[in-house]
């Protein structure tokens, strides 16, 4: 039997229930899913997915991430909500594939794990499958493994077994209507142009799973655990000095009441000069160099590839602030002397984050 995967948490559940209910099937994996975006977060569930597979001595295959397909499919659709027309869509193309790989393989049946998943339809999800099941000339599965309890036993197998919770289903529509409902960031959908890792992104988590699997392959004990912190994005930072444009660098958790201010330095104490109004300070690359022990030649070097995000945090406790400082601080050559403009677009938030700990 093919099983079609969407991530790890359904997936380990479903795939127990199904080797219990089948024990004369071979089970093999097939994870194909153009909707999830943006790729790093597909990277991620698909990363868990093998995790899980190996655990329960699964075969896995992964189908083509064919995501321009994918968005064709759904143009039109853009703002449906969650189990209307679009997911609709988005099922019958999985499914196809999923039963023509079935047919390729000579498998007898397909089934998914999104069955299992609280926030779709079972109804909707079985009279798919059947229905391009039927064209492909293979039976599809579709058993409810949700009822008696079982999305309570879905949870705490994926809570002992470590899984990755994954917070919005997958496409970046999905994302966006949850995200604005919640009045959040859909911070998912963006990374800056520096390639700087953020905190509690996608590429952060990539990085922490990754070094989990090394942990497990070498048998080190560890544990992954959760903190409450201030999370911190930009959007937007720019400088003008007599209306034109200056490569400025802004230091993580730099913000300002609004997204604009101007005016002139008034003092300076030591090497951080101190604008007139709205907490904004200057320091200049030289000085930011001798600060970070670095050796950046021209402010538009250190945009383009700054030391990491960590290493920026520290770098701003050195300049005196406290651990709740949330002043704009900004690097440029040389502190500019004339009047001037700053645009600034960022936003602070409270978040939550995993931390991977070696016991």
């Amino acid at each position: 039997m093919l099983v079609h995967i969407c991530c790890s948490v359904d997936s380990h559940y479903f795939l127990q229930k199904l080797r219990t209910e089948y024990p004369e099937e071979k089970l093999t994996g097939f994870f194909y899913d153009p909707n999830i975006h943006p790729y790093s977060e597909y990277y991620l569930r698909l990363l868990d997915v093998k995790r899980s597979c190996k655990m329960l001595g699964i075969e896995l295959i992964e189908g083509e991430y064919d995501v321009e397909n994918w968005l064709s499919l759904v143009r039109g659709f853009e703002h449906e909500p969650e189990k209307g027309s679009r997911c609709g869509i988005c099922f019958d193309r999985r499914f196809e594939v999923s039963a023509r790989v079935a047919r390729e393989r000579g498998e007898n049946a397909f089934t998914s794990t999104l069955l299992t998943s609280p926030k779709k339809s079972l109804e909707q999800l079985e009279v798919a499958g059947t229905a391009l099941g039927k064209k492909e000339g293979i039976a599809f599965v579709a058993p409810d493994y949700r009822k008696a309890s079982g999305t309570q036993e879905q949870n705490i197998l994926a809570k002992e077994d470590a899984l990755y919770r994954q917070d919005y289903c997958g496409c970046l529509y999905a994302l966006n209507i949850q995200r604005d409902q919640q009045q959040k960031i859909a911070d998912e959908l963006f990374m800056p142009i520096s390639q700087q890792i953020q905190p509690e992104s996608i590429e952060e988590r990539i990085a922490m799973y990754e070094e989990r699997w090394k942990l497990e392959e070498e048998n080190i004990p560890h544990k992954i655990i959760k903190q409450r912190f201030l999370n911190w994005r930009l959007t937007m930072g720019l400088l003008r000095v007599k209306k034109e444009v200056l490569p400025a660098h802004f230091l993580p958790y730099s913000t300002i009441r609004g997204e604009y201010s101007r005016g002139k330095m008034e003092y300076n104490i030591g090497e951080v000069y101190h604008l007139g109004r709205d907490e904004i300070r200057f320091i200049a690359l030289a000085y930011y160099n001798t600060l970070a022990d670095t050796h950046y030649q021209s402010v538009t070097e250190l945009i383009f590839s700054p030391p990491s995000f960590e290493q920026e945090v520290l770098l701003r406790a050195k300049l005196g602030v406290t651990p709740y400082d949330l002043s704009t601080i900004i690097v440029t050559e040389e502190v500019p002397k004339s009047k001037i403009e700053i645009f600034c677009q960022s936003k602070t938030y409270e978040d939550v984050k995993e931390i991977l700990v070696r016991l």
